[in-house]
């Protein structure tokens, strides 16, 4: 190689690391990723406090990562060049059977917050006993794709710790107070492997895995109540909709994997006419008459289409009269999870504690419920720093 030859590969090269420096610097930042459904970091304010104690430092470099020019395209990029490669896993993320992209939590139920949350749910769902009694409290921590997908895993793939992490739980809290769908949800796809209880995409359940939870719940919360032996179970009874063939959720969003997608249904039961929804967000007056946000489907952000996504509260009257009213503490599994309970209370109130900056110890005192749901999934619970506010 000539010295010209030389000089010209040093000038690409300078051209390349320079002119996406440059780009990543002047093209506008974006506060949002539609793609991955969430905030991106955008470059901090110096201060003499932030300097000196490595956060200014730590947040400059998020940003970076998050704005730097064409990051969509170089993530799916190294995907791709990854799969060739035979990798399996990119990032935390399973390349498992049957196109399914599975979250591997590393760490996750390791972490200080994890501990911290187990003390914080104890010590509420023993205050909402006393509150309610035990037979109307329920806590349902539901399992991840990495526990109840082991047979799509890569082989010799190490065992997430939600298992146990579930277990630590269930200890925790009165008896009578655990809810489990684990077994219900296995012996859902008992012959017939292939059908869904998570999406291949996202890291929610999908509807039927969030029917199999509710009628374990059902089974063990509302026997000997008013109106339950009425109430439908069967998957016979529910007429469904298929919303949308096109959802790509948030896994395959992180690492830039495309052309795989993911049905989202909607299950009524027969006898849904009884019901006049009125549903509130946020204390605000305007009224909407369904559970289901059709707009969001034509967004990135499909699985929004169950109540418009996350609201720091969320009111819903069903205009039925059955003398309850339930309070559900939750993450987003809830979200196809809770239309399921609409024929059982006259009103059901969401609170999602991320978003959620009033105190909760008054809500549950002034809002006249009968009973209280806690749901979660096993993963979002352990990384929930907002948990705390169980205590106030």
């Amino acid at each position: 190689m000539n010295n010209r030859q030389s000089w010209n590969i040093i000038t690409l090269f300078c051209l390349l690391i320079f002119g996406f420096a440059a780009a990543s610097l002047l093209h506008p930042e974006r506060s949002f990723s539609e793609r991955e459904n969430r905030v991106l970091a955008t470059t901090p304010k110096p201060t003499a406090a932030g300097i000196f104690s490595g956060e200014f430092e730590k947040d400059y470099e998020d940003s970076l990562t998050d704005q730097f020019f064409l990051r969509d395209k170089w993530i799916a990029l190294r995907t791709a060049a990854e799969k060739v490669l035979l990798r399996q896993d990119i990032h935390d993320v399973y390349l498992a059977e049957d196109q399914y992209l599975i979250e591997r939590h590393t760490g996750t139920f390791d972490t200080v917050q994890a501990k911290s949350n187990l003390q914080f749910l104890g010590d509420f769902t023993r205050k909402a006993c006393e509150l309610y009694g035990e037979d109307h409290v329920s806590v349902l921590i539901a399992p991840n794709a990495a526990d109840l997908l082991k047979d799509k895993l890569p082989a010799f793939a190490p065992a997430s710790g939600g298992d146990a992490y579930r277990e630590e739980i269930r200890k925790q809290i009165p008896e009578k107070v655990w809810v489990d769908p684990e077994e219900a949800m296995k012996e859902g796809r008992e012959g017939d492997t292939d059908r869904q209880i998570y999406y291949r995409t996202d890291h929610h359940w999908t509807t039927y895995g969030a029917y199999l939870a509710w009628k374990t719940w059902a089974g063990q919360k509302l026997s000997g109540m008013d109106g339950a032996d009425a109430l439908q179970t069967e998957e016979s009874s529910f007429q469904k909709e298929i919303l949308t063939e096109t959802f790509e959720g948030t896994v395959a969003a992180r690492i830039g994997a495309s052309g795989i997608c993911d049905t989202i249904e909607d299950w009524r039961p027969a006898d849904s006419d009884r019901w006049k929804i009125r549903i509130h967000y946020n204390d605000d007056p305007e009224t909407s008459y369904d559970y289901l946000k059709r707009e969001c489907l034509d967004t990135r952000d499909k699985y929004a289409v169950y109540f418009g996504g996350n609201y720091a509260k969320t009111e819903i009257s069903t205009g039925l009269d059955t003398g309850r009213r339930l309070l559900v503490i939750k993450d987003s599994y809830a979200h196809c999870f809770v239309p399921f309970l609409l024929n059982s209370f006259d009103r059901i109130d969401m609170i999602d504690l991320r978003y959620f900056n009033q105190s909760l110890s008054d809500l549950m005192e002034a809002g006249n419920y009968s009973d209280l749901l806690f749901l979660y999934n096993a993963a979002g619970f352990a990384e929930d720093a907002s948990l705390v506010k169980l205590m106030y």
